[in-house]
């Protein structure tokens, strides 16, 4: 993609004079000075680019006349600006001045809160600087019912305007896996005509951008039963969330490695698609198209991160009380995954595939306790811990002040869905 917008200074002289005039009395109009208009165009230009699929930063910027020593010195000016780093789609701005070919100033978005500027001086030294860009919370409440799927329904509530697809898919993925995934399978256990009530932050920048902050609250149906979420934010900044109770929705373990439907579940005898033979299915396979992460269940250990047999290219972590999680098929592991290396939950782990003895792609989880694999819908999860003593009346605080605005879409909360 290039674009280019040609700019000109347009500066207009009033009044040339090469000394001291002043009129007198009797001057006619013929006698007064004329003012002669003076355009002055000063010769820049602005054009943006692109970072192409395979192709380098020194690509892009030497298509604008950065190369060689100019690109050297540019690089060492702009430390936060890495080359390896820069991904494809990343735009670039540059402005020429004169008839200048190399740019006298070069500006990309390094994040959603950053924006680097790297400007040449008249003495040909670059300089770099970071412009930081804040994002404004505002609070988005959205009711309604499922209609197909959770999924869904949220897609068709919540329109671009308010959060782009790929915003609305991290918001409704937080709300799945973040902060329910402990208790809720939304593949099976949310419902059509199933309840909800949510409340999130929506982040605004100065120049209309939207994305999704964090769940702020929740009161969702899974088959009639309330579950609810309140966010509070934890000593370490980030974000904890508990019940109306105060018990916290994290647990030892999460229900699954995917956020996906399961497709084979565990079963004492099974017909084998691949082998035609009748045997044990001892966990559940979830679909899952290739490369989709894996995430680790639960705290522990890699005990094993290779190839095994049927399981394929497979990981086994090792976690406290004698349990071991599996998670086979996979098409690659995550960089650090080896014997030996502690991974916490929600790390991801690998890749899903279809390595091994598999027809299509998924995630095969096994759940074992002392060795013997166990049914992985039906094991205990752990309970979650408690609003800490210290803590309880400001959870008290926040919880009303959320359910307030879970009942009432008044401002400053945009309401969306039937009210």
């Amino acid at each position: 993609m290039r674009r280019v917008r040609p700019g000109v200074v347009v500066a207009l002289v009033a009044l040339v004079v090469a000394g001291v005039w002043t009129a007198s009395a009797g001057a006619t109009a013929d006698e007064l000075p004329m003012a002669r208009a003076v355009v002055v165009t000063a010769p820049f230009h602005e054009t943006a680019d692109t970072v192409r699929r395979n192709e380098t930063l020194a690509a892009v910027l030497g298509r604008h006349g950065i190369r060689g020593a100019t690109l050297y010195r540019l690089l060492h000016a702009a430390p936060d600006l890495k080359p390896r780093r820069v991904p494809v789609g990343q735009v670039f701005e540059f402005r020429y001045v004169g008839t200048g070919t190399e740019p006298a100033r070069v500006r990309t978005r390094l994040s959603p809160e950053q924006v680097l500027w790297v400007r040449r001086d008249a003495g040909g030294v670059w300089h770099q600087e970071i412009e930081r860009i804040v994002w404004n919370p505002e609070p988005v409440r959205i009711v309604g019912t499922v209609q197909g799927s959770l999924y869904e329904t949220l897609s068709d509530i919540i329109p671009d305007s308010i959060l782009p697809r790929a915003e609305r898919d991290r918001m409704i993925y937080d709300l799945a896996d973040g902060v329910f995934g402990w208790d809720i399978d939304f593949t099976r256990d949310v419902v059509a005509g199933d309840h909800f009530a949510i409340l999130f932050e929506r982040l605004v920048s100065p120049l209309g951008e939207a994305r999704y902050g964090r769940l702020l609250a929740a009161r969702l149906q899974a088959r009639g039963e309330e579950h609810t979420a309140y966010v509070l934010t934890g000593t370490d900044g980030g974000n904890e969330y508990y019940d109306a109770g105060g018990r916290s929705l994290k647990r030892a373990f999460k229900l699954a490695p995917v956020p996906y439907r399961i497709t084979s579940r565990f079963s004492r005898s099974r017909f084998h698609p691949i082998l035609g033979i009748w045997r044990a299915h001892l966990g559940n396979d979830y679909h899952a198209p290739i490369g989709t992460p894996v995430e680790a269940t639960g705290d522990g250990v890699i005990r094993r991160a290779s190839r095994w047999d049927g399981y394929g290219l497979m990981v086994a972590i090792r976690h406290p009380h004698g349990i071991e999680t599996r998670y086979a098929h996979l098409s690659r592991l995550a960089q650090g995954i080896h014997p030996g290396a502690a991974v916490t939950q929600g790390e991801i782990i690998g890749y899903s595939g279809m390595s091994g003895l598999a027809t299509a792609p998924h995630v095969h989880y096994e759940f074992l306790k002392n060795g013997h694999q166990v049914n992985p819908s039906r094991v205990d999860l752990g309970d979650g811990s408690p609003v800490p003593a210290a803590r309880r009346a400001e959870f008290a605080t926040v919880r009303d002040h959320f359910e307030h605005l879970l009942d009432a879409a008044a401002p400053p909360v945009l309401a969306l869905g039937p009210s």
